[in-house]
């Protein structure tokens, strides 16, 4: 008995790169936007602590 296996359609290969670039929108993620608020805060509430 012969076992014939066809093979299978080939996969666009732009698309497995693009998907381990992460591609998507050109923005900044979320963390960086955070981080820089939680300095913004703590720079405030030392001014706030020094002034009379």
């Amino acid at each position: 008995m012969k076992i014939t296996v066809t093979a299978r359609k080939p996969r666009n290969p732009v698309v497995a790169h693009a998907h381990f670039r992460r591609a998507g929108s050109h923005r900044p993620g979320g963390g960086a936007s955070r981080q820089q608020a939680f300095r913004l805060l703590q720079r405030e509430l030392e001014r706030l602590k020094h002034s009379p």
